[in-house]
């Protein structure tokens, strides 16, 4: 509690009238070529990712793109290679096991490419609590813990390019995690459970872990950012159920943007020349925005980072 109350006295009105303000601008332009550039990119297949994909396609990027379904995979590949002439390959990578993670993180480490960008897109949203293949909270899991496993393992690989840049695609969902993270309590057996607080707690702990991300890359050439991807029209929480998906119908997707705009905001923070040598910050599209107190507190990041690592095995 005190903690709570100690972040809502923290929040400002202007930081407020700024998000909003930002939500209604567009993403800035940008017409640089990507041709020899390669974009790993997450989640790939549908919404924001596969937008994504086939933007930076279209602008000369090679991809290689880490997704769950062999299916959608291959039909992507396929439509790449019929639009445009860049090379894609996949791995097959499901993030709600860590164990499938680090053997892609191997991988992609093993094909010696140059990674460009980092782009990590794959994401879930549950309105009742579930649990992955590691027993952990599922949403916690594949919207923090792998991301974040991947981006570790991938350290040394992208130091030693000298060169990268990594994208996490955040929220301000983040803000609904008034708290910040429990962590003791990350299976919410002392906490009600709701698919918000869930959901901001993971991309809450995705921030504090990017500020120390950043901190370890310093002067390596090599930066991490996040951003919003604004109110957008994908699949994410179809997975729940009927009564959910009539109230996202209802009161989500009247208003919501089509992911292309998402594309066209991850193409300008790794395209443009504007954004580098930028780090640890939070974008909504592409506007330079303070994430909500709980999610900036210094005082947070080493006790999340320690908990992610133990949690993936790391210590």
């Amino acid at each position: 509690m005190i903690r709570l109350i100690s972040y809502l006295l923290q929040y400002r009105i202007s930081e407020m009238v700024n998000l909003v303000q930002n939500s209604k601008k567009t993403p800035q332009p940008c017409s640089e070529s990507l041709a020899g550039k390669t974009a790993v990119i997450t989640g790939a297949t549908s919404g924001i990712g596969r937008e994504t994909a086939l933007l930076f396609a279209s602008k000369g990027a090679g991809l290689i793109c880490i997704n769950r379904s062999e299916q959608k995979s291959s039909l992507l590949e396929e439509e790449i290679a019929k639009k445009f002439s860049t090379p894609i390959s996949t791995i097959l990578c499901d993030f709600s096991s860590l164990e499938e993670v680090k053997k892609a993180a191997k991988i992609l480490s093993d094909k010696k490419a140059h990674i460009d960008y980092l782009i990590l897109n794959a994401g879930v949203y549950y309105e009742k609590k579930e649990y992955s293949k590691d027993n952990i909270e599922m949403v916690f899991q594949v919207n923090h813990l792998s991301p974040f496993l991947l981006t570790y393992l991938l350290l040394e690989t992208l130091i030693a390019q000298k060169k990268g840049k990594i994208l996490y695609v955040n929220s301000e969902g983040h803000r609904f995690a008034l708290a910040g993270v429990h962590l003791m309590d990350l299976d919410w057996k002392k906490h009600k459970y709701s698919g918000l607080k869930s959901y901001g707690a993971a991309k809450t702990a995705q921030l504090l872990t990017m500020l120390k991300f950043a901190e370890l890359l310093k002067d390596s050439g090599v930066t991490v950012n996040a951003m919003h991807p604004g109110n957008v029209k994908t699949d994410i929480g179809n997975n729940n159920s009927d009564a959910y998906r009539a109230w996202k119908e209802k009161y989500i997707l009247k208003t919501a943007l089509d992911p292309t705009v998402s594309a066209e905001a991850l193409y300008y923070l790794c395209a443009s020349p504007i954004t580098e040598g930028v780090t640890g910050q939070f974008f909504n599209l592409t506007s330079g925005e303070k994430p909500a107190a709980h999610a900036r507190d210094l005082k947070a990041v080493e006790p999340v980072w320690q908990k992610s690592l133990e949690m993936c095995g790391l210590t």
